[in-house]
């Protein structure tokens, strides 16, 4: 009897709750339906473009065919993932990708960090605002014509091969030499997104706490020394969370630009795995293939996203969850 009343009991209380949980939703829906109303076009647009073709995945277990359509094309496994794993572009494409990336992770996302600390040491405010418009004019320019101007820039009669030429240094064509391509890709890239990546950091110092370096002052430290353990510290959370994102797109290159700078000439340094399943995918028309490549990618970059959060979580405080 005990037994049915505690059920009981429990049941009663467990009805009150969702009647309380259903009319706080409601409250709650009533109260912001505006806010609501606004963010909806954002989660149907995630839903539609992002979440909804995640239904077409399973063409990369499937030897998929337009005419039989996803659900009646026939299951193969993971013949296609064993097949990319074997086959000869594997480890070329890898590498590529991971090269670029590293050298982006080296050179290209401290340049931003640099450049803001160094604007924000800057006390003539005139000459602080043409630096920033300066550096920021590039990132407005579009990628097809950037790589324009570096394919007139660096032909054999360009602008770049003149002035070598002019103290002894013989003429090529740089994008035709492998060797080049990464120089040139991550080179271009800092100069078109330093500018503009610095934002968040100028941002960020805007945030730190003036009497900080008031109490520095005071007890004798230098520009240097309030740089060092002031400035840095105080924008390091930032900069964590965007170098963890980062990680989480090292498998991830813009194959825009690499689509418009590479040629069969320099395939061996330049192909990477976006412009791999492009090619395999758009013109040879593949699509069970690589989907499974596009899938291999996404595991891999979410399994990075994943470890430099947990990295970042157990030496500092700063995660992105």
């Amino acid at each position: 009897m005990d037994t049915i009343k505690t059920a009981a009991g429990r049941a009663a209380k467990s009805s009150r709750s969702t009647q309380s949980l259903r009319a706080t939703i409601g409250s709650d829906l009533r109260r912001n339906k505006l806010l609501y109303l606004m963010v909806f076009p954002v989660i149907a647009y995630y839903l539609i473009f992002d979440y909804g073709p995640m239904y077409g995945l399973q063409i990369a277990f499937k030897d998929y065919s337009p005419g039989d359509g996803i659900l009646n094309s026939p299951w193969v496994g993971f013949r296609h993932f064993t097949d990319f794993f074997s086959s000869y572009y594997f480890w070329r494409l890898i590498r590529n990708t991971l090269l670029l990336n590293g050298y982006e992770l080296i050179f290209g996302f401290p340049a931003p960090i640099v450049l803001a600390l160094l604007l924000n040491e800057l006390r003539r405010q005139m000459f602080k605002r043409v630096v920033q418009t300066i550096t920021y004019l590039p990132h407005f320019i579009s990628i097809v014509v950037v790589v324009g101007m570096m394919v007139d820039f660096l032909a054999r009669d360009g602008l770049a091969n003149q002035l070598l030429s002019s103290i002894g240094v013989a003429s090529k064509s740089y994008l035709s030499e492998p060797e080049w391509f990464r120089f040139i890709y991550v080179s271009s890239g800092i100069w078109q997104q330093v500018g503009w990546g610095s934002i968040i950091y100028l941002a960020a110092l805007s945030n730190i706490d003036p009497t900080l370096y008031e109490a520095a002052k005071v007890d004798g430290a230098g520009r240097w020394k309030q740089m060092i353990h002031i400035t840095v510290p105080g924008i390091m959370p930032t900069i964590i969370i965007l170098l963890i994102l980062k990680m989480g797109s090292m498998l991830s290159v813009g194959s825009e630009k690499i689509l418009l700078m590479y040629n069969p000439l320099t395939y061996d340094t330049a192909d990477v795995i976006s412009t791999f399943v492009y090619r395999k995918g758009i013109l040879e028309a593949d699509f069970s293939y690589t989907a499974a490549v596009g899938l291999f990618n996404a595991v891999i970059a979410f399994a990075l996203l994943i470890l430099s959060n947990s990295i970042s979580k157990r030496v500092s405080e700063t995660k992105l969850w």
